[in-house]
């Protein structure tokens, strides 16, 4: 089966200004896949071009085996999209633009489909309603069904939850999450890096136009030296002066030191307990992909392939 996705050497310029700097990247099918970065990384451009949407300068994109320039209708039709932006039509109904979208690729009788989309997607009591009279997150659940109406085997989330309340965004990714179990490639972007770590297998870092780590969450986060914060609710509220070059912070009752491995808990301990320091509480937090996209960011020299 070929790669949902293959990015080979892709570079996009505009004027000047290199947006994809020698983009290589391969998504199997079946996987759910993060696509991270800053504003202004790439990340929409990189969409663009996978979905035709701007033709690259160099290099070559296929979806599902398809080249998106010389098999442009073969592999639009592997591909569903959910853009960034709220884009619709304000004089159709949800029902009447899912059944529009489906004629767009050429499907004449689509009514079973649509509706299961519909009733999927929490949109049954909103299938008549005109698009203009939707609230945001019912307008961003249309777009989904917009991108699932041909039944794509490769869908691309564009910060879909962008502005959606925390119920709507709970119940579009148990959504999400069944169509990647049912075999879609799942494709996501997003600023919430929470919803990342919880639903990614695979993690692709981009910062000015190139890749700069491309792994799975576990080692990515596993490979990371941003080491562990201990926190400890002391009696004295006080450290050891051997420890105090440690502390990073105090929050919430709680002294926080940083620490690099698991055997510097054991030196902190001895040290609390020769000074008679009693521990009324300890957590110990483990980095996570937000550490881990931070440290990317800030450190010019860092990359993970």
């Amino acid at each position: 089966m070929p790669a949902a996705i293959a990015v080979r050497n892709v570079c996009k310029y505009f004027g000047t200004f290199c947006a994809l700097d020698h983009v290589d990247l391969e998504i199997q099918a079946g996987e759910f896949f993060a696509l991270l970065g800053p504003n202004g990384a790439g990340k929409t451009t990189l969409i663009h071009t996978i979905a035709g949407l701007s033709i690259a300068d160099s290099g070559s994109i296929h979806v599902m085996g398809s080249d998106v320039n010389s098999q442009y209708r073969r592999a639009r039709r592997q591909l569903g999209v959910v853009p960034q932006e709220l884009v619709f039509d304000p004089f159709f109904t949800v029902r009447e633009t899912l059944k529009i979208q489906s004629g767009y690729y050429g499907i004449a009788d689509n009514a079973a489909w649509i509706d299961e989309i519909i009733t999927r997607l929490g949109l049954v009591d909103k299938a008549d309603t005109n698009m203009r009279a939707l609230s945001g997150g019912m307008k961003r659940r249309v777009m989904v069904a917009q991108a699932l109406v041909h039944k794509p085997p490769v869908i691309i989330l564009d910060e879909p939850t962008a502005g959606v309340d925390v119920e709507l965004r709970q119940s579009l990714w148990d959504f999400i999450r069944q169509l990647n179990i049912e075999g879609h490639t799942i494709v996501l972007t997003t600023h919430y890096l929470e919803e990342a770590e919880a639903l990614c297998n695979r993690i692709a870092m981009l910062k000015q136009g190139k890749i700069i780590a491309l792994n799975s969450m576990q080692n990515l986060i596993g490979t990371m030296t941003v080491g562990y914060t201990l926190c400890l609710r002391l009696q004295p509220d006080t450290l050891p002066p051997i420890l105090q070059e440690k502390q990073t912070g105090y929050r919430n009752g709680c002294i926080e030191l940083k620490i690099d491995n698991y055997t510097q808990i054991e030196f902190v301990l001895a040290q609390l307990r020769q000074e008679g320091i009693q521990i009324q509480e300890m957590q110990l937090l483990q980095p996570d992909l937000e550490d881990v996209f931070v440290n990317l960011m800030h450190n010019p020299q860092s990359q993970i392939q």
